[in-house]
């Protein structure tokens, strides 16, 4: 009885081994849908408790600060805890984590565009850490971002368990990205949709695989720390757009397109004053919460993520004068608060503008025209159109808005906002805020490598 030479066994073991991993074999896919359900589900575990304990962390917020108006000392108190926590959020992402700061969302974006190293399983923990202390000492920063990051993050572990190829780590990472992302806002379909529009910029048929399944598996395990979830934000019933409303509608995407411009000119002029800063990195961020926390004590609403906000927009409530006001004060606490340098994402505080502008359009309307939409729905416009102008991913913004108020009536005259806020941001040459935010997130990966060699 003859046998084959053990050389060529060998090698007929390596090219089965080969075959078997060769990208779009059944086994390829078998091996990659596995390996984003396992990362869905601890995707949706983070970012379902990060956002239990950010609730927690607020409430506590409100309830210190009403427990120190009962004493002489307790505005003192209220400073330095919300001071010491930003200063400690700054101070782990500084000296244990660098890759930790701000969104995360860019960071991602650099990882599966191959222009940065993965980077260490340290971010993680140090994103949860410090995005409770930041967001929860009341920074207008959202949950969004480091929930991305966290997912992100949480496929890179993954694959380095498993011993993936770099394009299957990257493939993972983009659906930790949407499972994060979908777990923060319960919107399945707008975490697949960004990650495929902004992150990826291609519907790749793998990528579209892995991301399905790791948003199902992400929203299976979330369930188990959230429960029913419905809508994120509630509205009031829209009447059926018509098209003498088109004039309030096409004025919306025009003022969210210039405000989206000069938001993310001012966001990107706050980092660079951060990053040319001499003082401590703790001292300044210390200083951001201290500034927050005197704003929180007169009036805790208008800090935060500012969900509450955007809430209240979206039902119609408030006069021109004092969403003008949140409005303004808003578009400084966003820019002020990521330039802390902490953990903390942009989407929230996106939607507070876009709501409170669409909403202040809203307003006037009323007061002019007996015909014109209902100051909530060009609230929700609002919403999607400054998203639009910003991050320049409208399918991502419409979906998004539909998805967190569960209404779908106002998807054609969205649809034109968003249009037209996307028209000026392109006409005034501004690139979107995370195309910028990627440039310098790969600027400074390499800048930490070159100190640590």
């Amino acid at each position: 009885m003859s046998t084959a030479p053990p050389g060529r066994a060998r090698r007929w073991l390596r090219e089965s081994w080969s075959r078997i991993r060769e990208p779009g074999t059944v086994p390829d896919l078998g091996r990659l849908a596995v390996g984003a359900s396992v990362v869905g589900a601890i995707t949706g575990l983070a970012a379902a408790s990060f956002r239990v304990l950010l609730t927690d962390a607020s409430r506590l917020r409100d309830e210190l600060i009403a427990w120190g108006h009962l004493h002489w000392w307790g505005i003192s108190l209220v400073l330095a805890v919300c001071g010491g926590a930003t200063a400690l959020a700054a101070s782990l992402v500084h000296r244990v984590e660098p890759h930790a700061e701000g969104s995360g969302i860019p960071r991602v974006e650099a990882v599966i565009e191959g222009r940065t190293e993965p980077g260490s399983a340290r971010i993680l923990p140090i994103k949860y850490v410090g995005g409770l202390l930041s967001i929860g000492a009341g920074l207008a920063l959202g949950r969004e971002g480091p929930s991305v990051q966290m997912g992100g993050n949480a496929a890179i572990i993954v694959a380095r368990l498993t011993r993936s190829s770099r394009e299957h780590l990257q493939i993972l990472v983009a659906g930790g990205a949407a499972a994060g992302l979908a777990t923060a806002f319960s919107a399945p379909i707008a975490g697949g949709v960004f990650v495929l529009e902004e992150l990826v910029k291609r519907f790749e048929p793998r990528t579209t695989l892995a991301t399905l399944i790791a948003t199902a598996s992400g929203f299976a395990s979330a369930h188990l720390l959230l429960g029913e979830s419905g809508s994120e934000l509630d509205t009031i019933a829209f009447r059926p757009p018509s098209f003498g409303q088109a004039p309030w509608v096409l004025l919306v995407g025009l003022l969210c397109g210039v405000l989206g411009v000069g938001y993310n000119a001012l966001v990107m002029g706050g980092l660079r004053l951060a990053d040319t800063s001499r003082i401590p990195v703790e001292i300044r961020a210390g200083g951001i919460g201290v500034g927050i926390g005197a704003i929180a004590w007169f009036a805790p609403w208008l800090v935060g993520s500012g969900g509450n906000l955007t809430q209240s927009a979206l039902l119609g409530q408030g006069t021109l004068g004092v969403v003008l006001g949140v409005l303004a004060v808003r578009i400084v606490l966003g820019v002020v608060s990521y330039a802390a340098l902490t953990p903390g994402g942009l989407f929230a505080p996106m939607l507070v503008l876009g709501s409170h502008l669409g909403l202040a359009v809203g307003i006037v309307a009323d007061q002019l025209d007996p015909h014109a939409p209902e100051a909530a729905g060009l609230a929700l416009i609002g919403m999607a159109a400054f998203f639009t102008a910003s991050v320049r991913a409208p399918v991502t913004g419409i979906v998004l808005a539909s998805e967190m108020t569960g209404s779908t009536t106002l998807l054609a005259p969205t649809l034109g906002a968003c249009a037209v806020a996307m028209l000026v941001a392109m006409t005034m040459r501004s690139e979107p805020v995370y195309d910028l935010l990627t440039t310098r997130a790969v600027r400074n990966a390499r800048a930490n490598r070159r100190e640590a060699g």
